[in-house]
């Protein structure tokens, strides 16, 4: 099987699982003093303890020092599951939520799968929205960085805003609810003041929420290894929250290729 994972992907793979092995380094190389009377006497030295001995590691061998951690080849499937939700006080409720799925089937054939949600629901047209039309919040779409970035602006009391990105080893991982084959989905209310949205393209997966109070939005570039969760709201009461998972699945391994991986891992730390 070969999947097509970005580095990023990887990358956070490997640092989520981390190392399991350990290697120690003394700044010095001198030994526990002892006790004369000991030292003096040859029969007490005979009932003395060993004494630790204590070698010096430079950083190159250190540098080359290895652990458990996932690999790519021990990766069958995923499921990336992403959702953004905006509650504003008057009672509308704007979702988008999406799931991509690939899994190996029994043949050794990778399957992919995605479904997609978008819905603006509730609401009392004549409820305060929350929105503050004189608080500014901007400069947030602009912040671009290699890997993971969360920013939040908020001009308001009371709100509550939250990004998550999750990345964890999970081999019955849930599917949200959605339209199956569907790569997009939109949604509004009757004015287009609130709107909803998701897509999943070649060119990565974008999610946005637009209200009166803000904006929330959750981009995926595959190509630049960027995940990108963005909240900005200009309001009072606000309760937004942006969440991504991705479930890496593992498939099992046999005991004697756990063995094998053993022997491999000593011999590579002994090199």
């Amino acid at each position: 099987m070969k999947l097509h994972l970005t580095p990023l992907g990887l990358a956070l793979c490997a640092a989520l699982c981390g190392p399991a092995g350990s290697a120690h380094a003394a700044q010095g190389g001198s030994l526990p003093a002892t006790d004369p009377a000991l030292t003096a006497n040859p029969a007490s030295r005979a009932l003395e303890p060993a004494a630790v001995k204590v070698q010096l590691v430079d950083d190159d061998v250190l540098a080359t020092q290895t652990g458990k951690y996932a690999g790519a080849t021990m990766i069958s499937g995923f499921v990336l599951n992403v959702i953004s939700q905006w509650q504003l006080p008057n009672g509308v409720t704007a979702l988008a939520q999406g799931t991509l799925s690939a899994a190996q089937n029994a043949v050794g054939q990778v399957t992919t799968a995605v479904n997609t949600l978008a819905s603006v629901s509730g609401g009392n047209a004549g409820a305060n929205s929350g929105a503050n039309p004189n608080a500014q919040v901007n400069g947030g779409q602009s912040v671009s960085v290699n890997g993971v970035s969360q920013v939040t602006q908020v001009a308001g009391d009371r709100n509550t805003g939250t990004n998550s990105a999750v990345i964890d080893f999970n081999n019955s991982a849930v599917t949200l609810a959605g339209a199956a084959n569907a790569p997009s989905a939109a949604a509004s209310n009757s004015t287009g003041s609130v709107k909803a949205g998701i897509t999943f393209g070649s060119n990565g997966i974008s999610v946005a929420l637009q209200t009166p109070a803000g904006l929330a939005t959750q981009t995926i570039t595959p190509g630049n290894g960027q995940i990108a969760q963005l909240l900005q709201i200009a309001g009072n009461n606000q309760q937004v929250a942006n969440a991504l998972q991705l479930s890496l699945q593992t498939q099992q391994m046999s005991a004697a290729m756990i063995r094998q991986l053993g022997v491999l891992q000593a011999l590579q730390n002994r090199r």
